[in-house]
C-alpha cells in the first residue's frame, strides 16, 4: 500500500470515529465507538491515540472521548465563521433587538439534493425567546424549517426534482411532506419574498424567513426569525427579516 493509499485509509477511519458524536451522544466510550465504526480494538485505540494526541479528541469523565477543542479551533478558521458568521453578527442583533425572537444564520449544506439540510451557522436568542431545537453547527430538515424553505426556492427543476425523489419525514403532526402541497408553499415563499413555517418543526412556533442573494465563495445563506405563534404578525416579521437578509447579502458582496 502507497503512502497516500495509507493516508487515505486513515482519514477514513478518523472520519468514522468523528462521526459517532451527535447532539443526543456528545461523549462516547471506546466500546460503544468501536460498534458504530466497526473498527477493531487494536486499531481503535492507535487511532484514538493520535486523535488525543492532536486535540481533535478529549477525554471525558467516565472513561468517555468527546470532540476536542483542536476541532473547534480549525471550525472557526472557515470562511462561514470568519467571513459569513462574523459579518452577519451584526445584522441578527439588530433583527433580534426589533423582533425579541431567535434569529437564525443558515446555510444549504448540499452534498447532493437527496441529502441535503440546512446547516446553522449562527443564532441569537434571549431570556423571553421561544426555546427551539436549533444550534450552531447543527443541521435540520429543509422542508420543515423556515431557513430551510428559504433556501428550497433559491433551487432549480432538476435540483428540486431530485430532491423530491427521497420521500420526506414529519417532524410534527403540521409537516408538509407531500410534494405538491410543499411545492405551492415554495411558489409563494418566492412570489412575497420569505417563507414560512406554522409549527412544522416545533409545536407552538412560527418561522419567517429569507435567502441571501449569491455570494461568491459562499453557499447559498437564509436569514430567519422563530417566535411564538400567539399573536405573530408574520407580515412584519417577513418586511424585517427580507430587509436585513438584503443589508447582509450587500455587506458580504465586495465593493
Amino acid at each position: 500500500m502507497s503512502d497516500t493509499e495509507a493516508g487515505a485509509g486513515m482519514l477514513s477511519r478518523a472520519m468514522r470515529v468523528l462521526q459517532c458524536f451527535g447532539d443526543d451522544e456528545p461523549a462516547l466510550t471506546a466500546a460503544e465507538l468501536a460498534a458504530r465504526t466497526g473498527l477493531a480494538s487494536s486499531s481503535l485505540h492507535r487511532l484514538l491515540a493520535q486523535l488525543l494526541q492532536h486535540g481533535l479528541l478529549a477525554r471525558a469523565p467516565g472513561h468517555r472521548y468527546t470532540v476536542g477543542a483542536r476541532l473547534w479551533e480549525l471550525g472557526e478558521l472557515s470562511p462561514l465563521a470568519l467571513r459569513l458568521r462574523e459579518t452577519a453578527l451584526p445584522h441578527m442583533s439588530r433583527l433580534y433587538e426589533a423582533t425579541g425572537e431567535n434569529v437564525h444564520l443558515a446555510v444549504l449544506d448540499a452534498p447532493s439534493p437527496e441529502t441535503a439540510a440546512a446547516l446553522f451557522v449562527g443564532r441569537i436568542s434571549g431570556q423571553s425567546s421561544f426555546p427551539t431545537l436549533s444550534r450552531m453547527g447543527g443541521r435540520h430538515p429543509l422542508h420543515t424549517t423556515g431557513v430551510g424553505k428559504a433556501l428550497l426556492a433559491t433551487r432549480d427543476e432538476e435540483w428540486l426534482a431530485r430532491f423530491f425523489a427521497t420521500p420526506l419525514e414529519r417532524e410534527t403532526t403540521h409537516s408538509i411532506t407531500a410534494e405538491s402541497d410543499l411545492r405551492a408553499d415554495l411558489a409563494r415563499a418566492r412570489a412575497r419574498g420569505y417563507a414560512t413555517t406554522r409549527e412544522e418543526m416545533s409545536l407552538g412556533t412560527v418561522s419567517v424567513a429569507a435567502p441571501l442573494g449569491r455570494v461568491d465563495g459562499l453557499p447559498r445563506g437564509a436569514l430567519g426569525v422563530v417566535a411564538r405563534l400567539e399573536g405573530v404578525d408574520e407580515r412584519r416579521l417577513g418586511a424585517l427579516v427580507t430587509q436585513t437578509a438584503g443589508d447582509l447579502t450587500r455587506a458580504l458582496r465586495p465593493v
